[in-house]
This record gives structure tokens, sequence and C-alpha cells, in this order.
């Protein structure tokens, strides 16, 4: 598997606004499943955190934390399919990930 298909752990995730794919966990409101996301700063529309990518003003989509299991970049372009969503242990931080 390339090494941009591989989930890596939240920790490592970019917060400069890209947009990465990331894992939902599953709660009582339904299984697991992937999501699009960005990290946004605090403004007029909420506070500082993890935003799903299709929020708009008025209407955003925000995950705490402890919501988001991993995550990957985006697939280049032409890719077949969205990633499954990670269900094994949470995935560990690999030397050279996080601050």
């Amino acid at each position: 598997m390339d090494e941009t298909e591989q989930w890596r752990n939240m920790a490592s995730a970019p917060r400069d606004g890209s947009r990465i794919l990331v894992t939902v966990r599953s709660s009582e409101q339904g299984p697991a499943e992937v999501d699009m996301a960005y990290w946004s700063r605090a403004d007029q529309f909420g506070e500082e955190g993890w935003r799903a990518s299709d929020s708009s003003p008025g209407r955003v989509v925000e995950y705490a934390e402890p919501e988001l299991r991993c995550w990957m970049p985006l697939p280049t372009a032409g890719r077949g399919s969205m990633p499954s969503p990670w269900e094994g242990e949470d995935v560990p931080l690999v030397d050279g990930e996080g601050i």
C-alpha cells in the first residue's frame, strides 16, 4: 500500500487548514465512517477545532478530538474509491510523527 494511503494517528494530523480524510469513531448515532475534514481557527462561526469540509457559514459541523480516530492525506486524483474507516485498535504514533 502506498505510504500516503495509510491511516495515521490524529496527533500527527496537519493543523494548517489543509483537507484530510478522517475516521469518525462509531457511536450511538451510527457506525464508523470516513469524512473529509480540516483544522479551523476560531471565527464568528465556531471555535478552533476539526470541521467537516462540507461545513458552511452558519451550519458548521465540528468534531471533538475524541470523535476522530485517525487520518490520512487525500488520495491522488483518479483513485477508484473512498477508503474504509479504520476499525482496528487506535493507530499508534510512528517515530517522527507528532510534535
